[in-house]
């Protein structure tokens, strides 16, 4: 999953106006202080990036970085057992 997370954290710069240190128990919108519209925005480059699609009811239990992580790589079929 840390291949995932440091994809993840690329894609999150741009959205990373404050310039925090990301890591996997980052709160993407509370710590990143961004409002669910830019959130979207994220999502939507994290779908295109890993060609795949999150469900807003996944999406709205999806806090963290390394809770995305998991979605990512649940949706992608890269989940471990």
């Amino acid at each position: 999953m840390t291949d995932t997370i440091a994809q993840i954290c690329k894609l999150l710069e741009p959205f990373n106006s404050n310039r925090i240190t990301l890591a996997p128990d980052t709160d993407i919108s509370t710590d990143l202080n961004i409002d669910s519209v830019t959130v979207m925005d994220f999502v939507m480059e994290v779908e295109d990036h890993f060609d795949i699609e999150v469900p807003l009811n996944v999406l709205s239990e999806t806090r963290t970085i390394a809770d995305l992580a998991k979605v990512v790589e649940a949706r992608s079929g890269k989940a471990r057992p």
